[in-house]
This record gives structure tokens, C-alpha cells and sequence, in this order.
């Protein structure tokens, strides 16, 4: 959702609108100064921040409250609103951006599905939410082991036939003797069948065969405006005797579905579904048949079709006719296809469109089925906020005005930022202003209402004000560390931009803000420190396009790398070992991509770039590099050790152990020892097993490695040598691979002191590892634990400067607080942290806060929404059921 509102300037058609020519010279060292005249200019058109998006999303004011809600409906409610209120959780999580919550609500919700069409919905979600894990699945069948989200459902076993049909046989009401035999004539076709056994069909064939009508007496019957064949008609008097169309060719099978609707003839019916479901295994079967699925309202038939089209979002989308059958069809239409899940059905659809082409007709179709088909406020506030935002984009005003202020009267408090934006467009700043005021000071702020106020102030001084208030609230918001950026490079501040937007990047991976840092290298000329940044992008997002979309990063890449001194093989392999020393890991990455572009074996290189983006908090990406590097193995069993990091990575360690074994069974090597020691590690709940881990790590260090991962074994190593209390061992380890430039061994050879009583020894470890690091703010928080209270306060005040994400300095200040028997303070500083981090320890702790305080109704709160979290947290579900029994 990165570009889902842009810049008009994004929208020119002119894909020669931006010459990057005309300021980046290809002949190095010609790119001329920007003089005093034109600079500001200049850097107006390089350093520009868009206004932050109003975003689609469900955004609670009090989100923990709203978890709490739905924990405390899902204990008691019926099976049939289960689904409902984990989709409603989904949307919290998809809000707070928490990506993997989001998988684990859908997950949910797909596990305690208590009809098929929930399954068919869920399951598609699941699969479409893992697009490019394809070859996770493949492994794990190679493994014996099957990924059930991947897996279709059998429609036909979920739905059985319901109809109560006797086969006794009916007494004949007229008391006529007639023939045990009818006949049908077809044109000059004639069709013997049993008169019993036809009337058996439905109640119309009774009436007709053996009723009051005149064909009871009749042996013949005319059937040839009846839109039957004579093949058709042969086919249902075979049914008749047998109940089985098992030989019926598939245009037969419609034609006697149309006649068994017409007829009532439920189990024919039924029958015909079945047997017509069995044959959709493609797009175009179920194009094909969902019209006559939904005409003759045959639920497996359609259903069935449903989950072929689902499971191939989003391609199917760019199929005109599978859009209007979602569209046109009516609600009796759509309720055979999806049961009670319509509202599901279209949140599904409407996020798959969104992401495909957020202003497209058919997002605005989809989100206006959406809005029909809600059926509470929290479902009807979602609708109308996710409409109001494309009704937005599409510069249809008066109808996003009608949308937001339908989202806010429901609840949604964060609507009132597209009402604000569209007072702003009315050229009622000074009312867009007052708005934002108006919700400020009646309910609890959060980070984007200032964020938004600042859009709409007089004056500087007033919108930084603003917007330092939105990072202190929610410093996850990166639109205020950009405008600050941009401010300090209009005032010619070249270092104050460069160490605000330094302060996100410290803690949050965000391609807009790699951007702005790649334009203010590029105003100060220092095309070094740019090409890591393009290339760092890059690696995150092969496609992406910069200047606002118009121009192609590579292209960029291309033009910057002429400025800049050509590195060697040898040249970037010393460079990759300085930024690994210095910790760095943007750096890192950025030497990996472009040693990627020379003929170096590349597996070994993706593996590397795999690791440096799952530090980086990148696991999409990590996953990407780490199947290139499968893709790119050299041999059988590198490719082996990469798909079991791929297995490991997804939590399967066991399949993870037995891909290290078969590479280990063709050839010993590092990487593959490495990984079964840490898939052993994680795989096994005996704590016996260290001395094999140990064993394993030590036949790693036997084999050929460079120094950059062999500094990672002996690293674990001395890790695991702690655990078992052989400190000495340890220690030897961690010093090993400080010799060889492994930096973080400082943090585990720090343990070690501490372990020694010698925490003087620890705090000088650590320090040193602070001066060394690039981004320390972890060895900050490890430091603290080394040295007394103030000291201690100190580095986590510092470690919330560097990573305001990382939780353990908020749960250190609010302990230290409550031992100072200041409650409401302690409970603040948690509060500050939950605003803008679901964590379930920050949860925790307030919640015993809570209950510490006697406060039952707050407690009970947050440890409903720590099990939303985590729903099988042991110690959360002991506490929430002492809490839960205090409650009045």
C-alpha cells in the first residue's frame, strides 16, 4: 500500500517528464556544483515528501479495548460468528501493520470455520497472503509433510445431500390399475421408463404419473417442449433405477440440471451438482459453469468454482468475466456461491483488488458490495472508511465525504482524517484544522492525528511542533522524520537531515526514507554513501521506481555507479568484512548486491543477503534471496542446505534437520553442519542434546568457510558452551572470532564476564562493542544489565532514542517505577510503548500492573488482548484466569 495515495506529479503519462541527465552526468566527476542561485530550486526537485496516505485500514482509537472485545466474544458466542469477529481481528492487526498476527487471525479463522464457504474463503486468503511460498509447500511434500493452506477443500463431503426422499412406494390416489411402464416421446424418440420409479423424482413427477392429472392415465407422454433430449431423458430414467449419473458426458449434465431444477427433482439435482463439480479444475471450467451453477442454484457446483477462482488471485482479476460474475450477481445469487460469507468473501476481494490498482472500477464495485453486505458497525465502519479512501483517490469528493462521515458516525475516528483532507481540497484549511483539534482533545491522542494536524497548520514552527508530538506518540510514523529531513536540507542543514532520517532508518528498513537519504547524498555529492542506497533498495524491491514512481531505481543505480570508483572482487570482499566488523548492515547489503552483478558464485552470495535481511526485520525479502540462492546453488548438496534454511526459516525444523543430514550424506561442509546444529538446537526439547550441537558446530569449523561465517559458528559455539556452564570454552570462543573480526562476540564474551562475577569486565566488553557497532542499539540494552540503576537508565534511554520499538527499556522504567510504588507513572510508560506495539509483554506487565492496583476491569482488558496475541501463552492464560475470577 506504499503508492496507494500519490503525488499528482506521480500521475503523468510522459515517461520522459524526469531527465536524470540533466543532473547526474555520466562522465564522472562532471557533475557541476549547485550554485547559490539555484540550489534551493535544485534540491526542491530532488528532496520532495508527499503527504502521508490516508490509509485503508480499521484504526482503532483504543485498539487493546477492541482486542479485549473480541477475545471476550469469541469465549461465549456461537460457532457461526467466529469467523466474523477473528476477520474483524485481522483488520486490528493489518492496522497496526503486525504481519504475522494478521497470517495467525486468518489462520484462525480458516481452523474454526464452521461452514465450507469459510474454508474455501480462508483458505484462499491464506494461500494468496504466502504468494511466492509455492516452494515451501513442494518442500514439505518432498518431506512427507503437507501444508493444509495450501490444500482445496472437498466441497461435495461439507454439503450433503439433505433432501428427505422415500422409496416407498405411494399409494395411488384414483385407485386406477395402470401400467408399471411410461413412455416419453422426445420428437421421434421414445423413452421406456419405470412410472414408479420416475415419480419417485419429485413431488411435479408424483402429481403428473400418479395423481389427479390426466397423464396417470396416461402410457405415453409428451415431453418435447421440455428442453430434454432424448439422451437426457435416457440418462434420468437410468438415474431413476440406479441413482447414479457416474457415465453422463458433461453437456448432458447441465442439460438435465436444467430440467431437474424445473422439476424440482432434488435428488437428480443434487446428483448433477456433484458429478458437474467434480469436472471444474481450471479458470475456464468454473467461468463456464459458475452461471449455470448460480441460474439453477446448485450450492457444490458453485461453491467449487468460488475456490478455483479464489485460489487464483489475484490472476483471475485480470479476467473480465470472473469480475462481473463477482459484481453483477445478485444477493440470492451470491448466496448460493458463499453461504453466509459475503462480507468475508468481498473483504478478501477488495484487498486483492486494492493492492492490484487501489482506483481501479473494480476495487470501487467491490467496496460498494463491501458496504452492502456489512452487517454491524464494526464491519459497516471498515466498508465505508475502505470506499471513503478510493472514492478519494478517484477524486469523487462528494461521495468520500459521504463515506467518511458514514465511517465516523460508526465509530471510526480515524475517518476523520479523509474528511479533514477533503476540507483541505474545499480550501477549508483553517476547518481541517479544527477537526483534528476537536478529536485531540476528546479523546486520547495517538501519533497520526497530530501527523495529520500538522498538514493543515500556519506556520513551521506550529507543523514541527506537530509533528515532534506524532514521533514522540508513535515513532513508527516515518512522514514527520522525512518533512524534518526535507526542512533541515531547505535551510541548507545538509547533516541535520542527514541525522533525522538516519533516526528511522536506525530501527525501521523504509524504502521512502533509503530515497530521501539516496537525494541528500546526491545534493552533497557523495555518490559512495547514494549507491549503497539505491542498491540497499534495490535488494529490498527489484522493481522499484523512484521520482515519485517515473523513474527506474536501476536506472539510477546505473548513473551513480559512474561516479563512483570500481570496486574488484577482492575490493568488495574487504569492503563486505568492514561493514560486517562495524555492524552494518545496509552496508553489507549493499556490497552483496553489487557483487551479485560480477560472476561470484551467487548462492553462497543470496544466502548472505537472506541473513542480513532477517536482521534487518525483512523476512518477505530474506525469503526471496534465500529461494535465489536455492535457484543459484552450485551443487546438489548447496541446494540441499538452502532449502533446509528455507524449512528452518518457516518453522520447520524437523524437515529443516533432514535436508542438513542429505547434504551432509553427498559432501561435509560448513554450512551444512551449521544448519543441522541449529536445527537440532530448536528441533529438540532434551537438553541433552547440547553436547551434539557442540559436536556438529565444531565439524562445521573443520570445514572450508570464510572468516565472515565461520566468526557466526564460533559465536554460537561459545553461546551454547554458556548454556552448558563451560565458561572457559566459551570465552576462548568468543575471543576466536573477535580475532577474525566477528564483532558481536563482544556481547557473548560480556556474558561471560558477568557470569564470572566480573561485571566490570562485562560493562568495558560492551562498550566496546558499542564503539565499534553501527547500529548498537541492542548492545545499549545489553550494557544496561552490566552496571548500576542510573547507569542503567541511561543506556535504555538511549537504547529508546536509537530503537524506540524494542520493548525491554519501557518494561525496565515501568518496573523500576512500580518499586517506587508509582503505579500510574509505571502503567504510562507502558501505555506509551502499547500505542503504537501490540506486544504481549508489554501486555503482561500492565495487566499485573492492573491487577496489582485492584483495577480488575483493566486487567482483565489487557490480558484478553495479550491472548489475542497469543492466544496459548501459558502465563497470560494463568493470570487472565485468576483476573477473570475476580471480575464482579
Amino acid at each position: 500500500m506504499r503508492t496507494f495515495f500519490t503525488a499528482d506529479s506521480c500521475k503523468e503519462s510522459n515517461p520522459n517528464a524526469l531527465n536524470p541527465q540533466s543532473w547526474l552526468q555520466i562522465e564522472r566527476g562532471k557533475l557541476p556544483k549547485l550554485s547559490s542561485q539555484s540550489s534551493s530550486a535544485s534540491i526542491e526537485s530532488l528532496i520532495k515528501v508527499p503527504q502521508p496516505p490516508v490509509l485503508p485500514f480499521y484504526k482503532p482509537v483504543d485498539y487493546v479495548e477492541v482486542l479485549a472485545e473480541i477475545h471476550e466474544e469469541l469465549e461465549s458466542c456461537v460457532p457461526q460468528e467466529r469467523s466474523k469477529l477473528l476477520l474483524l481481528q485481522y483488520q486490528v492487526f493489518r492496522g497496526l501493520g503486525e504481519v504475522k498476527l494478521m497470517r495467525r487471525s486468518l489462520r484462525a479463522a480458516w481452523q474454526r470455520a464452521d461452514t465450507v464457504h469459510e474454508k474455501i474463503i480462508f483458505g484462499a486468503w491464506l494461500k494468496y497472503e504466502k504468494q511466492g511460498e509455492e516452494l515451501i509447500a513442494e518442500l514439505l511434500k518432498s518431506c512427507g509433510k503437507c501444508a493444509k493452506e495450501f490444500e482445496p477443500v472437498d466441497v461435495a463431503s461439507h454439503l450433503p445431500f439433505d433432501v428427505n426422499v422415500t422409496s416407498q412406494e405411494r399409494i395411488l390416489m384414483n385407485g386406477n390399475q395402470i401400467s408399471q411402464d411410461v413412455i416419453f416421446t422426445i420428437g421421434n424418440e421414445r423413452i421406456i421408463c419405470d412410472r414408479q420409479k420416475i415419480s419417485e423424482l419429485s413431488e411435479p413427477f408424483h402429481a403428473m404419473l400418479k395423481g389427479y392429472f390426466s397423464e396417470s392415465l396416461s402410457e405415453i407422454i409428451d415431453l418435447s417442449e421440455n428442453n430434454i433430449s432424448p439422451l437426457g431423458m435416457k440418462a434420468i430414467s437410468n438415474f431413476s433405477l440406479t441413482g447414479s449419473l457416474d457415465e453422463v458426458p458433461p453437456n448432458l449434465l447441465l442439460e438435465i440440471l436444467v430440467f431437474a431444477n424445473k422439476y424440482c427433482c432434488e435428488r437428480l439435482k443434487d446428483a448433477c451438482d456433484r458429478r458437474l463439480a467434480l469436472l471444474v479444475s481450471s479458470k475456464e471450467d468454473a467461468v463456464e459453469l459458475m452461471e449455470y451453477a448460480l441460474d439453477e442454484s446448485s450450492p457444490i457446483l458453485a461453491a467449487t468454482c468460488l475456490q478455483v477462482l479464489l485460489r487464483d488471485l489475484p490472476n483471475c482479476l485480470n479476467d473480465d468475466r470472473v469480475v462481473e460474475i463477482f459484481i453483477h450477481s445478485s444477493r440470492e445469487q451470491l448466496t448460493v456461491m458463499v453461504g453466509l460469507g459475503l462480507f468475508a468473501l468481498f473483504c478478501f476481494l477488495s484487498e486483492v483488488s486494492m493492492n492490484l490498482d487501489s482506483s481501479s472500477d473494480t476495487t470501487a464495485h467491490f467496496l460498494k458490495r463491501l458496504v452492502d453486505f456489512a452487517e454491524n458497525d464494526k464491519q459497516r465502519l471498515l466498508a465505508f472508511h475502505q470506499l471513503g479512501c478510493v472514492r478519494l483517490l478517484r477524486k469523487e469528493y462528494e461521495e468520500a465525504r459521504r463515506l467518511f462521515e458514514g465511517a465516523l458516525n460508526a465509530g471510526h475516528i480515524y475517518s476523520v482524517a479523509g474528511l479533514a483532507r477533503l476540507e483541505y481540497i474545499d480550501g477549508e484549511k483553517l476547518l481541517s484544522y479544527e477537526k483534528l483539534s476537536s478529536v485531540i482533545s476528546c479523546v486520547t491522542p495517538l501519533g497520526w492525528m497530530y501527523q495529520e494536524r500538522s498538514l493543515y497548520s500556519d506556520g513551521d514552527d506550529i507543523r514541527w511542533k506537530d509533528l515532534e508530538k506524532a514521533s514522540d506518540l508513535d515513532p513508527t510514523l516515518i512522514y514527520p522524520y522525512m518533512y524534518r529531513a526535507a526542512s533541515f536540507m531547505r535551510t541548507e542543514d545538509a547533516q541535520g537531515a542527514l541525522a533525522e532520517i538516519n533516526r528511522i532508518l536506525g530501527f525501521k528498513l523504509s524504502l521512502e526514507c533509503l530515497e530521501l537519504r539516496f537525494f541528500i547524498y546526491l545534493v552533497l555529492e557523495n555518490y559512495k554513501a547514494a549507491l549503497y542506497d539505491v542498491q540497499t533498495i534495490l535488494t529490498l524491491c527489484p522493481d522499484y521506481r523512484m521520482f515519485e514512481g517515473r523513474v527506474a531505481a536501476s536506472q539510477l543505480c546505473t548513473l551513480v555507479r559512474e561516479h563512483v570508483e570500481h570496486w574488484t572482487t577482492a575490493d568488495c570482499w574487504a569492503r563486505l568484512y568492514d561493514c560486517w566488523s562495524a555492524v552494518d548492515d545496509i552496508g553489507s547489503l549493499s556490497v552483496i548486491y553489487q557483487m551479485l552483478e560480477s560472476d561470484a558464485a551467487k548462492g553462497v552470495l543470496y544466502f548472505r543477503q537472506s541473513l542480513l535481511l532477517l536482521r534487518l526485520s525483512c523476512p518477505e525479502a530474506a525469503m526471496r534471496s534465500l529461494q535465489l540462492a536455492r535457484q543459484h546453488a552450485s551443487s546438489e548438496h548447496e541446494r540441499l542446505v538452502y532449502e533446509g534454511w528455507i524449512l528452518y526459516d518457516t518453522g520447520y525444523y524437523d524437515e529443516g534437520l533432514r535436508k542438513a543430514e542429505e547434504s551432509i550424506s553427498i559432501k561435509r561442509s560448513f554450512e551444512a553442519f551449521f544448519l543441522k546444529a541449529y536445527a537440532l538446537a530448536d528441533s529438540s526439547l532434551d537438553s541433552s542434546c547440547s553436547s551434539t550441537v557442540i559436536s556438529l558446530l565444531e565439524d562445521a569449523l573443520k570445514c572450508p568457510s570464510d572468516n565472515l561465517r565461520k566468526g557466526q559458528a564460533l559465536n554460537n559455539l561459545g553461546s551454547v558452551f554458556v548454556d552448558c556452564g563451560k565458561l572457559d570454552s566459551a570465552a576462548d570462543c568468543y575471543i576466536n572470532a573477535l580475532k577474525i573480526q566477528h564483532t558481536r562476540a563482544h556481547q557473548g564474551l560480556a556474558r561471560v564476564h558477568c557470569l564470572k562475577n566480573d561485571k566490570a569486565a562485562a560493562y568495558k566488553e560492551m562498550t566496546e562493542l558499542i564503539q565499534k557497532a553501527k547500529n548498537n542499539a541492542s548492545a545499549y540494552e545489553k550494557r544496561s544489565e552490566y552496571c548500576d540503576r542510573e547507569l542503567a537508565k541511561a543506556d535504555l534511554e538511549m537504547v529508546t532514542r536509537l530503537d524506540p520499538l524494542r520493548v525491554y527499556p519501557y518494561r525496565y522504567r515501568a518496573a523500576v517505577l512500580m518499586d517506587n510504588h508509582k503505579e500510574e507513572e509505571a502503567i504510562a510508560e507502558l501505555s506509551r510503548a502499547i500505542a503504537f506495539k501490540a506486544d504481549l509483554h508489554l501486555l503482561h506487565l500492565r495487566a499485573a500492573f492492573h491487577e496489582h492496583k485492584g483495577d480488575v476491569l483493566g486487567a482483565l482488558r489487557d490480558c484478553r488482548a495479550a491472548l489475542s496475541v497469543d492466544p496459548n501463552h501459558q502465563e497470560m492464560l494463568e493470570l487472565h484466569s485468576r483476573v477473570n475470577s475476580h471480575e464482579p
